[in-house]
Parts: structure tokens; sequence; C-alpha cells
């Protein structure tokens, strides 16, 4: 199912400052053959293993997995920009001053020809939520020495790699024993619905053809806000209410003619909601040793508002939640997993 590579100490990770390994894996998922968008069913899975890891060693360790958000993907989370730390250097800096304990950590590619999949089962996409759980969980404990069981992994993201942090901790329990959720989407109501009239009249020019504007959209050098805008919103179409297996056979939660509100297809989207699904997945939510949640004051999609009420709900339930605010908006907001990584790391079983 899947192919390991050495560590990349040498080259990679040595222009990152590591003082732990790099690896570059591909796995072969049989929950994404197939998809209507003809993704690649063959993805990369990045594993960054601490100091002193030892593959022939006894020694075992927890996994952190990290899910990236919308429009990006696994290698742009290895990607260094001055004066900022990315999610690796930030791994590797806290184990190296012992603020943290040793732990593997395994960055998912969730991409796709529209974006992003939020990390969920669709007959659009693929099963991604299988993919995560099932394919690239099963390679890392089958290549690593990996605490392979519940209490061994966490998993964290931002954006929408929070709202898949969530998603999965409350569609598939037992899998991970804690999150994290950096500005991730909730509170649809709010967040989405600003988009809708510019997404419409994007459309319009196409001819209300969605396949004509992704085909459009992918030919261009440069594109507006407005079309990024768009293949956003096609992209959470395509998770939460897509129409079919067909290409572009996607269901909107807006009339393409008129813009008028589609409240019956909102509502399916509303159903992915993590404000809405805290008290069904209460049980689920109760095994976890960490919930956490964190959010700029700033941020544009509102989801500091998100944050709140999901935490709120968890409370009136009678989960303990861990939810804290910052002065900052949705953008370059990874100086936080200083704050998440040890905590995850903290809750999680250890072996000596």
């Amino acid at each position: 199912m899947g192919e390991t590579t050495p560590p990349m100490d040498s080259a990679y990770g040595r222009l990152l400052g590591l003082h732990g390994a790099l690896h570059f894996d591909r796995i072969d998922s049989a929950a994404l053959i197939g998809n209507a968008l003809g993704d690649p069913s063959e993805r990369p899975v990045i594993v960054y293993t601490p100091t002193g890891y030892d593959p022939h060693g006894s020694r075992a360790y927890p996994v952190l997995y990290v899910l990236h958000g919308y429009t990006s993907d696994a290698a742009a989370q290895v990607s260094a920009r001055p004066w900022e730390r990315n999610v690796v250097q930030w791994i590797d800096r806290l184990i190296r001053e012992r603020r943290m304990p040793h732990a593997i950590l395994v960055i998912v590619d969730g991409f796709t020809r529209l974006g992003g999949s939020q990390y969920i089962d669709s007959i659009h996409n693929g099963n991604y939520a299988t993919y995560v759980v099932r394919d690239v969980v099963g390679h890392v404990d089958a290549s690593y020495r990996t605490i392979a069981r519940e209490g061994g992994r966490a998993i964290l993201g931002k954006s929408s790699g929070g709202f898949g942090s969530m998603h999965l901790s409350m569609e598939h329990p037992g899998i991970f024993a804690a999150f994290a959720s950096h500005s991730g989407d909730a509170y649809f109501a709010y967040a989405h619905p600003p988009a809708f009239p510019s997404v419409q009249r994007t459309l319009e020019r196409h001819d209300f053809s969605i396949g004509t504007f992704v085909e459009v959209f992918e030919k261009k050098h440069k594109r507006a806000q407005p079309e990024y805008l768009t293949m956003e919103m096609l992209g959470y179409a395509a998770a939460y209410s897509p129409r079919s297996a067909k290409a572009f056979d996607l269901e909107l939660p807006f009339d393409l003619q008129t813009g008028e509100l589609r409240e019956e297809i909102f509502a399916r989207w509303l159903a992915f909601d993590p404000v809405e699904r805290v008290t069904r997945s209460e049980a689920a939510l109760r095994g976890l040793r960490l919930r956490y949640l964190d959010c700029g004051r700033r941020d544009e999609y509102g989801l500091d508002i998100g944050a709140r009420l999901v935490a709120q709900r968890m409370r009136e339930v009678g989960l303990e939640v861990r939810h804290e605010e910052f002065d900052d908006d949705h953008r370059n907001v990874g100086y936080r997993y200083e704050i998440s990584l040890p905590a995850l790391a903290g809750v999680l079983d250890r072996e000596p």
C-alpha cells in the first residue's frame, strides 16, 4: 500500500535547520481510486521523526497528524519562509528545547482539483476521511515505530484542516485521542453566505457552467479574488452537497440563476458544521483527552465566532475544552503550533 523513503537529513532537512529527519513517502489509497475529479489516488505522506529515532530500536513514539487548509497541500507545509517556522520546524525546535516529548509528526495531503477535500467521504471527491483514518494511519503504523493505538495519536490542522481535525474526531471515534483546531471552519451561517453573491455573479459570467469555470480557472496564470472565492465554494459543495459521482455535478446552496438561498441545500452544509454536530457527537467527543480550539479575533471569515460557539456547545454538554483567542486574523497563524503541539503530545501515551 505504501512506499517508505530514507530520511532526507543531508539535504532539505539541513536547509530547514532540523535536528530530526524528514521522510517523503508515497501511498496508493484505495479510498481515492476512481474519483470524479480525476485526482490521483497515489499521495505523498511527509513524516518527521525526532532526533534519536531508531527504526530498528525498541522505542515507540506517539504520532501527531497534521491536516493542511484549503488551497494548500502536503508540500506547502514543509516550505520555508523568512521570519516564520513551518510545523516541522516548530516540532523540531520544541523537542530540542525540551518543551514537549519526542513524537512523530505526519503531514497528510488532502488537495483536490477544486482546492481541498474537507477530509470528508464524498461521492464526488472520493473518500478522504477513510483515506486518512485507514490508509494514512495504516501506512504510518506499519512503517514507523509508533504507539499504534488511539492513545498514541492526535490530529490537528488550520482552517479547513482544523475543521478536518474536528470532523474526523467526531466521525471516527477510537482513532485519535485528541484534536487541535486552529481557526477551523465552524458556524457556517456566518462563514459562508457572505460569499454567495460574488460566486453567483462569477458563475453567471461563465453561463452558469461549473465545468467551464473550472477549466478557465485552471488555464489562467493569474486569478482574481472572486475566482478564488468561487473555487472555494465549489470545493465545499463537492464535500457537503455533491449531486452525483459525475464531475462538477454539484448542488450549490443558492439558485444559479437568481442567487436566492436554497435552504434545503444549505441544510446539507450545516449538517457538517461543528457547531451543529457537538450534541449528536457527544459520545465521540467525550472519549477525547484534549479538545483544543483557537482563533484570531479579527478572522476574516468570522471563525472566531465559530470557535466560541463550538466551545460553548461542548461546555453545555459537560465537556472540558481548551479555547483560546488571540489578536490576529486568518493568515500566517502557524506560530500557534508552539502552543498546540506540546499540549497534544502531553496527553498522549508514552513509552520509555
